[in-house]
């Protein structure tokens, strides 16, 4: 039996319950739909940051898969590495042997698959010597004044060397642009070697080094470091001092640009 008198009440009830759901279903779907990114950035990303004592000598290897590698130099006896893991499936596990510190991420995860980008970042005292390597990302070390630097992409990647001094430079990648600015020491090599995209070297006026550059492309621009010394074989490739050539620099570009600029 039903009561008339208690029926409106009911009835203004279920209403107001069915208005509340109504209008709560959509705000529902915003915050679900607002939170799924972020849930998802944070189970796909991990930051990794390690310091292992060091010191003024110190050597670090770096073999990298896929990702940028950047060095720079600060007034501390040790070093500081931090690591973006773009994958959780990804394994870091640096090893430190007296002076010298490898991280190798190519053997670390033999047999993974795809785990995606690993960028560095390696904050080193200033005399530190580093072999960096990846496939694929680029590279950058600033104000190294050490016994050598090694950087070598072997796919697609720029490679900036920014005030470096060092007894050995080495710069080599496949695909992207390679830039050298510092000074070339006494007795020191250096090699730099792209098969496509622009090099360029930026040192001092008064450098003195024995150059041997080519580029079958015929882009080849010395500056001011020209002089009649130079030989050349049908402009793709130049042999000859500049100074008393207490160096050793040797260029090669197969379809870019070579370009030398006064710093």
């Amino acid at each position: 039996m039903i009561d008339f008198e208690e029926a409106p009440q009911k009835m203004n009830t279920t209403f107001s319950l069915r208005s509340l759901i109504k209008n709560l279903v959509p705000v529902l779907a915003v915050l679900a739909i607002a939170l799924i990114p972020v849930r998802l950035v944070a189970q796909s990303t991990q930051t990794v940051s390690k310091r292992f004592p060091a010191g003024k000598n110190v050597h670090v290897e770096l073999k990298n898969i896929s990702g940028t590698i950047t060095v720079e130099t600060w007034k501390r006896d040790e070093i500081r590495l931090t690591a973006t893991l773009e994958s959780p499936k990804a394994q870091i596990s640096p090893r430190q042997m007296d002076q010298t510190l490898v991280i190798d991420v190519m053997g670390d995860n033999r047999g993974r698959g795809d785990v995606g980008d690993v960028n560095f970042k390696l904050q080193v005292p200033v005399s530190s010597s580093v072999n960096l390597e990846t496939r694929r990302g680029n590279i950058k070390v600033s104000d190294l004044q050490g016994g050598s630097v090694r950087a070598h992409v072997s796919t697609e990647g720029d490679i900036e060397l920014t005030n470096i001094v060092a007894s050995q430079v080495i710069a080599q990648n496949t695909i992207g642009n390679i830039t050298f600015d510092g000074e070339f020491s006494r007795g020191g090599t250096y090699e730099f070697k792209s098969n496509k995209g622009d090099i360029s070297i930026r040192i001092p006026g008064d450098s003195a080094f024995r150059l041997v550059v080519a580029s079958p492309a015929k882009k080849i621009t010395l500056g001011q470091f020209w002089n009649n010394n130079f030989k050349t074989q049908d402009g793709r490739r130049y042999v000859g001092d500049v100074g008393d050539g207490r160096s050793s620099v040797s260029v090669t570009n197969f379809s870019g640009a070579i370009t030398f600029i006064r710093r």
